[in-house]
């Protein structure tokens, strides 16, 4: 066995690769100036690991939602709507919702029903089919095929930054790559695993000592049981903005879209403590992102974050939620037409829900994601419903745009 293909397999085993942040990745789209992208901006988002998308914009005024959460409910955060209220975790973007470039869809989804497996519905989510795709009959991302129908696409047009590509922009339109500086992280447990597992067998027992000393060498500083300190939510934050900022430089210059991956939203235990990193970096990022674009191309910008299915209506037993259907999607940037959260609402009635358990979907996350190309770009209906989304219909316009 190659020594170095082990040593990058044993670390990824050690998390799940569904929402560890160490799969964060960002891939960029340049127009290099082809007049068919024009100057608008599209940033899209995948939350890996299934947002509870009733936490993110909870429907406060039904008194169900307390009674189905007693516990994720307890701290209010700010109306948005008189009904709909915001996690308080995210206050900091309400002077972009008072201004209209922050919006919300709520009960939506993908057709992926009934398995609730993160690595389907992440791939069906970035695929942009109805399918479940265990032969390979689709294997590049929706928004590579919406660049396949741009003209004049060098190997700068489009850039994977990351570990690896993302599945969002795989496919015949190039992709070129760049890859930051990624710390490894193991857990105690996990330390401990691997010595147990390998102890008997010395050339892997070599190879995973090795592993865990590159991580180790990786902190200056060591807790009192001689271990690694895990990171620390600014160094996760600072990662982010630096993912951010490589995005943001060429957003300002010839890049015209942007893909990024958030991890760190299966929260099944505990979920008022686990989901407090995955929505501060979100607020960053936003945040962030407005701020180094500037009002001039901020205003152009127009950013979608989606994820691969929702969560149950009803916390469990742990005080998280399980996977679910319906979910949410957040919208932001100064070309948004915001202020508002969109899609109809089916309600919190038990006969109301989905399996009467999930949020019941009532629109497709793929046709939010189709009208914001058709907006910005200008591309044909035809094209998203057939190449782009195969099978997709798009109903009527949303009026997305500014």
């Amino acid at each position: 066995m190659d020594r170095r293909l082990f040593l990058k397999a044993l670390t990824g085993t050690a998390c799940s690769a569904a929402a560890h942040p160490l799969m964060t990745t960002v891939t960029l789209a340049g127009s290099n100036g082809a007049a068919p992208l024009g100057d608008h901006r599209l940033v899209v988002v995948i939350l890996r690991g299934a947002m509870d998308g009733l936490d993110l914009v909870r429907p406060s005024g039904d008194p169900l939602l307390a009674a189905y959460r007693p516990n994720l409910v307890a701290i209010p955060g700010p109306d948005l709507t008189g009904y709909f209220s915001l996690n308080p975790r995210l206050s900091g973007l309400m002077p972009m919702w008072r201004a209209g470039q922050l919006g919300f869809v709520q009960a939506t989804s993908t057709p992926y029903r009934n398995q609730r497996s993160h690595f389907e519905g992440q791939d069906i989510l970035e695929a942009g089919t109805g399918l479940d795709l265990p032969d390979g009959r689709v294997r590049d991302g929706w928004l590579n095929r919406m660049l396949q129908a741009v003209p004049g696409l060098t190997s700068q047009t489009a850039f994977a930054v990351g570990g690896e590509a993302a599945p969002l922009l795989q496919g015949a339109a190039p992709v070129s790559n760049w890859q930051p500086d990624l710390r490894l992280d193991l857990s105690a447990q996990s330390r401990l695993l691997l010595d147990h597992i390998y102890h008997d067998d010395a050339l892997f027992r070599e190879a995973a000592t090795e592993a865990v000393s590159l991580t180790e060498s990786m902190d200056s500083t060591r807790m009192s049981d001689g271990t690694a300190p895990p990171p620390s939510d600014d160094r996760r934050l600072a990662d982010t903005t630096r993912l951010i900022d490589f995005a943001a430089d060429r957003l300002r210059e010839d890049t015209r879209i942007a893909a990024f991956s958030l991890s760190g939203w299966d929260t099944h235990r505990n979920q008022t403590g686990s989901i407090t990193l995955p929505l501060r970096r979100l607020e960053h990022m936003v945040l962030r992102l407005q701020d180094r674009l500037g009002a001039e191309v901020w205003g152009k910008t127009l950013l979608l974050a989606m994820t691969e299915f929702g969560r149950t209506v009803a916390e469990n037993g742990t005080k998280g939620t399980d996977h679910g259907t319906g979910g949410a999607m957040l919208l932001a940037g100064g070309a948004l037409k915001g202020g508002r959260v969109m899609g109809p609402w089916p309600g919190l009635d038990e006969a109301a829900l989905y399996q009467r358990r999930d949020l019941m979907p009532t629109s497709d996350v793929r046709a939010w994601a189709a009208w914001a190309m058709r907006g910005l770009y200008g591309l044909d209906r035809s094209l998203l419903e057939t190449a782009v989304f195969p099978g997709l219909s798009l109903g009527d316009d949303p009026g997305l745009l500014a």
